[in-house]
């Protein structure tokens, strides 16, 4: 087992899966490691909408960010065909939900890599999940009353491999004494 310092050096998006569905198991991990992650004054506001890949409103979800954005053709769906996507959904009311989304979702991702799964994390369909649309793909995707739409990740079998991203150090780092 790598250490959590080795798991966030190797880890990076995903754009390319198996049709391989995930295990129970591993499912289950990733859900546990998205629930354990903290959250402000211990709210537990945030709620995770599990889909297979084939899930119908996935494609409706696909077809309305791509008609915000004037896209006529792409070559993959916003979750690169992953065999699961995990939609994290927040209360309205909560200042610090957005926030917590972030840090739910970044605890699938680590858990995802640690497994040898893949992931991506998705912000890209927010124009459609806050549009004209929104309260119909809320009831769809089983959001709680007072719930919206803050972040999602897909998760798979890798199909395709990518580094890891690089930075730049001294420009995205100030020290001050």
């Amino acid at each position: 087992m790598s250490t959590v310092l080795d798991t966030i050096a190797k880890r990076s998006s995903t754009r390319g899966y198996t049709t391989e569905a995930l295990t129970k198991d591993e499912l289950e991990k990733l859900i546990h490691a998205g629930l354990q992650a903290p959250t402000g004054a211990n709210k537990q506001e945030l709620h995770f909408t599990v889909l297979n890949g084939d899930n119908a409103i996935l494609a409706e979800i696909e077809a309305e960010k791509n008609a915000l954005r004037n896209l006529e053709h792409v070559e993959h769906n916003f979750y690169y065909e992953a065999p699961t996507v995990i939609i994290i959904s927040a209360d309205t009311d909560y200042k610090w939900n957005k926030v917590d989304s972030g840090i739910a979702v970044e605890n699938i991702a680590l858990a995802s890599e640690e497994l040898g799964l893949g992931n991506l994390i998705i912000g890209c369909i927010y124009d459609a999940l806050h549009g004209e649309k929104r309260k119909y793909f809320e009831e769809k995707l089983a959001f709680p009353e007072n719930y919206e739409f803050e972040i999602a990740i897909a998760v798979g079998h890798k199909a395709v491999t990518k580094e890891p991203h690089t930075y730049n150090y001294d420009a995205q780092v100030t020290h001050l004494d």
